[in-house]
């Protein structure tokens, strides 16, 4: 036995590979003419929806006519004024009672018209479940918040401590059965992103 694999680790060490170099990464990436519109467009590719806004005013207008939100008993908020919410993320202690949130609204970073992602994080909130538990998710982005691709977007991330931080593009999906897509299955079943142009009410 030691015999056979000695042979084969020695097999192995015979063979030199040319050495390879780094691709750089120095390139023109992926751009667009309208980046909020791409965004858009892919969100909704992905069972996700883009709405433009000039103001939360607006935002919550929009939501008022959104059936889910409207139908909604437990509905969170991390933005002032907006979502008419029943519950507050900082005073509940234990993040399994916040599975019971029908509609979260809840901020993001920036959008990447690439892919229809956007970075969000847990700065400013007490526990970052609501991005998934919640059976709906809006998220408020500026619209001046747009980049066009992922090499913007790495660029941006940085990490100088402890924290979370991912990319969510539309809502919770699987293909894995039979390929047959199933929205919603583990996580939110429907994802609105709001491009709002002014935050300031």
């Amino acid at each position: 036995m030691s015999a056979s694999r000695d042979a084969i680790l020695n097999a192995i060490r015979s063979k030199t590979l040319e050495q390879t170099p780094l691709p750089t990464l120095e390139q023109e990436w992926i751009r667009f003419d309208d980046p909020t519109s791409q965004f858009g467009t892919v969100l909704e590719s992905v069972g996700g929806k883009c709405v433009r806004c000039e103001s939360l005013a607006a935002v919550q207008e929009t939501l008022d006519d959104v059936v889910e939100f409207r139908t909604a008993v437990v509905r969170c908020s991390t933005v002032e004024g907006i979502g008419k919410p029943t519950l507050s993320i900082d005073d509940v202690d234990d993040p399994h009672a916040l599975e019971t949130v029908d509609f979260a609204v809840l901020r993001g970073q920036f959008a990447v018209a690439e892919n229809g992602a956007v970075w969000v994080t847990d700065a400013g909130l007490r526990h970052r479940v609501p991005y998934f538990l919640s059976q709906h998710l809006a998220l408020i982005v500026p619209s001046s918040e747009v980049i066009p691709n992922m090499h913007e977007a790495y660029q941006r991330l940085t990490f100088e401590g402890r924290g979370f931080g991912c990319f969510i593009s539309g809502p919770s999906k699987t293909a894995d059965i039979e390929q047959s897509l199933v929205i919603g299955a583990h996580g939110p079943r429907s994802h609105i992103v709001f491009l709002v142009d002014s935050l300031d009410g």
